[in-house]
Protein backbone atom coordinates (compact mmCIF):
# COMPACT_ATOMS: atom_id res chain seq x y z
CA UNK A 1 0.00 0.00 0.00
CA UNK A 2 1.68 2.77 -0.90
CA UNK A 3 0.11 5.88 0.43
CA UNK A 4 0.01 7.84 3.77
CA UNK A 5 -2.14 7.81 6.86
CA UNK A 6 -3.32 11.01 7.92
CA UNK A 7 -4.19 11.90 11.28
CA UNK A 8 -5.57 15.65 11.99
CA UNK A 9 -8.23 17.72 13.26
CA UNK A 10 -8.80 19.63 15.75
CA UNK A 11 -6.29 20.17 19.10
CA UNK A 12 -7.22 18.02 21.87
CA UNK A 13 -9.77 15.54 20.02
CA UNK A 14 -6.89 12.56 20.82
CA UNK A 15 -4.77 12.71 17.71
CA UNK A 16 -1.40 11.03 18.98
CA UNK A 17 -3.02 8.53 20.86
CA UNK A 18 -4.79 7.26 17.53
CA UNK A 19 -1.74 7.49 15.24
CA UNK A 20 0.09 5.31 17.90
CA UNK A 21 -2.16 2.76 17.70
CA UNK A 22 -2.45 3.22 14.05
CA UNK A 23 1.36 2.65 13.84
CA UNK A 24 1.93 -0.22 16.02
CA UNK A 25 -0.96 -2.53 13.84
CA UNK A 26 0.71 -0.93 10.94
CA UNK A 27 4.10 -1.51 11.85
CA UNK A 28 5.03 1.59 10.81
CA UNK A 29 6.25 5.00 13.04
CA UNK A 30 4.67 8.41 12.97
CA UNK A 31 5.79 11.57 11.46
CA UNK A 32 4.32 14.98 13.48
CA UNK A 33 2.72 17.81 11.39
CA UNK A 34 2.45 19.80 14.38
CA UNK A 35 3.93 23.51 13.83
CA UNK A 36 5.15 24.06 17.76
CA UNK A 37 6.55 20.20 18.38
CA UNK A 38 9.70 20.84 16.32
CA UNK A 39 10.81 22.51 18.87
CA UNK A 40 12.93 21.43 22.29
CA UNK A 41 11.88 22.41 25.29
CA UNK A 42 8.42 23.14 24.48
CA UNK A 43 7.04 20.43 26.03
CA UNK A 44 4.17 21.14 28.40
CA UNK A 45 2.27 24.33 26.43
CA UNK A 46 2.47 21.79 23.34
CA UNK A 47 1.29 18.82 24.69
CA UNK A 48 4.10 16.99 23.14
CA UNK A 49 4.41 13.15 23.43
CA UNK A 50 5.69 11.57 26.41
CA UNK A 51 8.07 8.49 25.46
CA UNK A 52 5.61 6.27 27.33
CA UNK A 53 2.29 7.88 25.52
CA UNK A 54 4.60 6.91 21.97
CA UNK A 55 4.79 3.41 23.30
CA UNK A 56 7.42 2.30 21.75
CA UNK A 57 6.67 3.57 18.31
CA UNK A 58 9.37 5.77 16.11
CA UNK A 59 8.09 9.78 15.85
CA UNK A 60 9.68 12.00 13.75
CA UNK A 61 9.45 16.08 13.63
CA UNK A 62 9.62 16.31 17.67
CA UNK A 63 12.67 17.84 19.36
CA UNK A 64 14.51 18.37 16.32
CA UNK A 65 15.18 22.18 16.43
CA UNK A 66 16.62 24.82 19.44
CA UNK A 67 13.73 27.54 19.98
CA UNK A 68 15.49 30.60 19.08
CA UNK A 69 15.29 29.32 15.69
CA UNK A 70 12.52 29.92 13.31
CA UNK A 71 11.42 27.18 11.28
CA UNK A 72 8.56 27.73 8.05
CA UNK A 73 6.83 24.84 6.09
CA UNK A 74 9.44 25.37 3.52
CA UNK A 75 11.35 23.91 6.27
CA UNK A 76 9.16 21.27 7.58
CA UNK A 77 8.81 19.53 4.10
CA UNK A 78 12.41 19.58 3.23
CA UNK A 79 12.87 17.77 6.72
CA UNK A 80 9.99 15.35 6.56
CA UNK A 81 9.40 14.64 3.06
CA UNK A 82 12.38 12.52 2.78
CA UNK A 83 11.56 10.82 5.98
CA UNK A 84 8.66 9.51 4.41
CA UNK A 85 9.49 8.75 1.08
CA UNK A 86 11.56 6.60 3.13
CA UNK A 87 8.60 4.75 5.23
CA UNK A 88 7.32 4.57 1.92
CA UNK A 89 10.05 3.00 0.01
CA UNK A 90 10.24 -0.23 2.64
CA UNK A 91 6.96 -0.86 2.62
CA UNK A 92 5.33 1.31 5.71
CA UNK A 93 2.05 3.12 5.73
CA UNK A 94 3.38 6.71 7.01
CA UNK A 95 1.05 8.41 10.16
CA UNK A 96 0.99 11.57 9.54
CA UNK A 97 -0.39 13.13 12.68
CA UNK A 98 -1.27 16.64 13.55
CA UNK A 99 -3.14 19.78 13.60
CA UNK A 100 -0.72 22.30 11.31
CA UNK A 101 -2.55 22.16 7.45
CA UNK A 102 -0.11 23.43 5.96
CA UNK A 103 2.54 21.19 6.92
CA UNK A 104 -0.05 18.58 6.30
CA UNK A 105 -0.99 19.78 2.73
CA UNK A 106 2.95 20.01 2.43
CA UNK A 107 3.61 16.69 2.29
CA UNK A 108 0.09 16.27 0.19
CA UNK A 109 -0.06 18.36 -2.77
CA UNK A 110 2.38 19.95 -4.79
CA UNK A 111 2.45 23.51 -3.55
CA UNK A 112 4.82 25.96 -3.13
CA UNK A 113 2.41 28.24 -1.12
CA UNK A 114 1.96 30.92 -3.62
CA UNK A 115 4.05 29.96 -6.35
CA UNK A 116 4.68 33.87 -6.14
CA UNK A 117 8.72 34.83 -6.18
CA UNK A 118 9.65 36.94 -3.09
CA UNK A 119 9.96 40.43 -3.28
CA UNK A 120 12.16 41.70 -0.47
CA UNK A 121 10.77 44.93 -1.26
CA UNK A 122 7.20 44.31 -0.64
CA UNK A 123 8.00 42.37 2.90
CA UNK A 124 9.80 45.04 3.69
CA UNK A 125 7.09 47.45 3.28
CA UNK A 126 4.25 45.12 5.46
CA UNK A 127 7.20 44.80 7.83
CA UNK A 128 6.72 48.33 8.43
CA UNK A 129 2.90 48.36 8.08
CA UNK A 130 3.07 45.56 11.13
CA UNK A 131 5.81 47.97 13.22
CA UNK A 132 3.48 51.33 12.72
CA UNK A 133 0.36 50.09 12.82
CA UNK A 134 0.03 46.49 14.75
CA UNK A 135 -0.86 43.30 13.91
CA UNK A 136 -4.62 43.34 14.13
CA UNK A 137 -4.38 46.06 11.72
CA UNK A 138 -2.16 43.71 9.06
CA UNK A 139 -4.37 41.03 9.54
CA UNK A 140 -7.43 42.79 8.96
CA UNK A 141 -5.86 44.04 5.72
CA UNK A 142 -5.31 40.74 4.31
CA UNK A 143 -8.85 39.93 5.68
CA UNK A 144 -9.86 42.86 3.44
CA UNK A 145 -8.76 41.40 0.49
CA UNK A 146 -8.14 37.39 1.16
CA UNK A 147 -10.78 36.81 3.44
CA UNK A 148 -10.57 32.60 2.88
CA UNK A 149 -6.33 32.72 3.93
CA UNK A 150 -7.38 34.97 6.73
CA UNK A 151 -9.78 32.33 8.07
CA UNK A 152 -7.02 29.63 8.86
CA UNK A 153 -4.14 32.09 10.27
CA UNK A 154 -4.13 33.72 13.25
CA UNK A 155 -3.88 37.29 14.41
CA UNK A 156 -0.47 36.70 15.81
CA UNK A 157 0.87 34.78 12.57
CA UNK A 158 2.49 38.01 11.30
CA UNK A 159 5.15 35.59 9.00
CA UNK A 160 2.01 33.96 7.32
CA UNK A 161 -0.14 36.79 7.04
CA UNK A 162 2.58 39.23 5.12
CA UNK A 163 3.64 36.12 2.96
CA UNK A 164 -0.13 35.96 1.95
CA UNK A 165 -0.09 39.77 1.21
CA UNK A 166 3.14 39.65 -0.35
CA UNK A 167 2.05 37.27 -2.43
CA UNK A 168 -1.41 39.14 -3.81
CA UNK A 169 0.71 41.93 -3.98
CA UNK A 170 3.34 40.03 -6.48
CA UNK A 171 1.27 38.06 -8.68
CA UNK A 172 -2.14 40.03 -8.69
CA UNK A 173 -3.68 36.83 -6.85
CA UNK A 174 -4.81 35.87 -3.58
CA UNK A 175 -3.18 32.71 -1.70
CA UNK A 176 -6.06 31.22 -1.53
CA UNK A 177 -7.09 31.23 -5.52
CA UNK A 178 -3.14 29.74 -6.30
CA UNK A 179 -4.34 26.66 -3.76
CA UNK A 180 -6.83 25.85 -6.11
CA UNK A 181 -6.50 22.69 -7.93
CA UNK A 182 -3.59 21.10 -6.25
CA UNK A 183 -2.10 18.38 -7.67
CA UNK A 184 -2.04 15.37 -5.05
CA UNK A 185 1.96 14.23 -5.09
CA UNK A 186 0.98 11.06 -2.61
CA UNK A 187 -1.92 9.14 -1.97
CA UNK A 188 -3.53 9.65 1.54
CA UNK A 189 -6.44 8.31 2.82
CA UNK A 190 -7.13 11.33 5.96
CA UNK A 191 -9.38 10.89 8.82
CA UNK A 192 -9.76 13.29 11.60
CA UNK A 193 -12.39 12.96 14.97
CA UNK A 194 -15.78 14.55 14.54
CA UNK A 195 -16.13 15.83 18.68
CA UNK A 196 -19.72 17.88 19.47
CA UNK A 197 -18.51 21.06 19.99
CA UNK A 198 -19.40 21.70 23.63
CA UNK A 199 -17.62 18.41 24.21
CA UNK A 200 -14.52 19.76 22.68
CA UNK A 201 -14.80 22.56 24.32
CA UNK A 202 -14.70 20.75 27.31
CA UNK A 203 -11.71 18.80 26.66
CA UNK A 204 -9.40 21.37 25.55
CA UNK A 205 -10.55 23.25 28.80
CA UNK A 206 -9.51 20.26 30.80
CA UNK A 207 -6.46 20.06 28.79
CA UNK A 208 -5.47 23.79 29.67
CA UNK A 209 -5.67 22.73 33.14
CA UNK A 210 -3.70 20.24 32.99
CA UNK A 211 -0.67 22.62 31.64
CA UNK A 212 -1.12 24.39 34.57
CA UNK A 213 -1.32 21.60 36.75
CA UNK A 214 1.84 20.20 35.09
CA UNK A 215 3.85 23.59 35.45
CA UNK A 216 3.58 25.54 32.37
CA UNK A 217 4.44 28.65 34.27
CA UNK A 218 7.84 27.06 35.45
CA UNK A 219 8.62 25.93 31.49
CA UNK A 220 7.17 29.39 30.36
CA UNK A 221 9.95 30.70 33.30
CA UNK A 222 12.95 28.38 32.28
CA UNK A 223 12.64 29.42 28.44
CA UNK A 224 12.83 33.75 29.38
CA UNK A 225 15.90 32.46 31.64
CA UNK A 226 17.43 30.89 29.03
CA UNK A 227 16.63 34.33 26.49
CA UNK A 228 13.86 32.89 24.94
CA UNK A 229 11.31 36.15 25.06
CA UNK A 230 8.20 36.94 22.99
CA UNK A 231 10.82 37.79 19.79
CA UNK A 232 10.93 34.43 19.20
CA UNK A 233 8.69 32.53 17.00
CA UNK A 234 8.15 29.90 18.79
CA UNK A 235 6.49 31.87 21.61
CA UNK A 236 3.99 33.05 19.66
CA UNK A 237 2.01 29.56 20.51
CA UNK A 238 -1.28 29.29 22.14
CA UNK A 239 -0.26 29.20 25.45
CA UNK A 240 3.00 30.68 25.58
CA UNK A 241 1.95 34.12 24.27
CA UNK A 242 -0.43 34.51 26.82
CA UNK A 243 1.14 33.61 29.98
CA UNK A 244 4.36 36.15 28.66
CA UNK A 245 1.16 38.79 28.12
CA UNK A 246 0.18 38.08 31.68
CA UNK A 247 3.65 37.93 33.42
CA UNK A 248 4.45 41.16 32.10
CA UNK A 249 1.07 42.97 33.20
CA UNK A 250 0.88 41.03 36.65
CA UNK A 251 -2.38 39.35 35.81
CA UNK A 252 -2.93 36.31 37.74
CA UNK A 253 -2.71 32.38 37.21
CA UNK A 254 -7.01 31.81 36.88
CA UNK A 255 -6.50 34.93 34.58
CA UNK A 256 -3.89 33.46 32.12
CA UNK A 257 -6.16 29.92 32.52
CA UNK A 258 -9.14 31.13 30.80
CA UNK A 259 -7.49 33.14 28.18
CA UNK A 260 -5.60 30.57 26.82
CA UNK A 261 -8.71 28.02 27.11
CA UNK A 262 -10.59 31.04 25.06
CA UNK A 263 -7.90 31.26 21.82
CA UNK A 264 -7.70 27.72 21.65
CA UNK A 265 -11.17 27.01 21.75
CA UNK A 266 -11.04 29.67 18.69
CA UNK A 267 -7.87 28.24 17.20
CA UNK A 268 -9.77 24.29 17.57
CA UNK A 269 -12.67 26.11 15.30
CA UNK A 270 -9.99 27.61 12.28
CA UNK A 271 -8.18 23.72 12.54
CA UNK A 272 -11.75 22.58 11.45
CA UNK A 273 -12.29 25.18 9.32
CA UNK A 274 -9.20 24.22 7.28
CA UNK A 275 -9.80 20.51 7.47
CA UNK A 276 -13.27 20.67 6.42
CA UNK A 277 -11.78 21.73 2.78
CA UNK A 278 -9.48 18.81 2.55
CA UNK A 279 -10.23 16.63 -0.04
CA UNK A 280 -11.49 13.05 1.00
CA UNK A 281 -11.33 13.48 4.65
CA UNK A 282 -13.42 10.80 6.43
CA UNK A 283 -14.88 12.59 9.72
CA UNK A 284 -15.28 9.76 12.41
CA UNK A 285 -17.36 9.86 15.67
CA UNK A 286 -15.25 9.73 18.55
CA UNK A 287 -16.62 6.13 19.10
CA UNK A 288 -15.99 5.20 16.03
CA UNK A 289 -12.46 6.38 15.86
CA UNK A 290 -10.44 3.72 16.68
CA UNK A 291 -7.40 2.04 14.91
CA UNK A 292 -9.41 -1.01 13.64
CA UNK A 293 -12.39 0.98 12.62
CA UNK A 294 -9.43 3.54 10.34
CA UNK A 295 -7.50 0.42 8.97
CA UNK A 296 -10.77 -1.01 8.05
CA UNK A 297 -11.17 1.66 5.68
CA UNK A 298 -7.69 2.18 4.57
CA UNK A 299 -7.54 -0.99 3.20
CA UNK A 300 -11.26 -0.61 1.54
Amino acid sequence: MNKLLVICGATATGKTELAVNCAKKLKSEVVSADSQLVYKGLNIGTAKPTLEEMFGITHHMIDIIEPKYSFSVSDYAAIAEPIVDGLLQNGKTPVICGGTGFYINSLLFDFSYGNAAADCAVRLKYQTVLEEHGKEYLYNLLRSIDPQSASVLHVNDTKRIIRALEIYEVSGKRKSELQDGLKCKREYFAVAIDYPRDILYERINARVDRMFDSGLIDEIAGLLAEGIDESYQCMQAIGYKEVLECLKNNKNESIMREIIKQNTRHYAKRQITFFKKLKNIVWLKPENASADIILELLNG
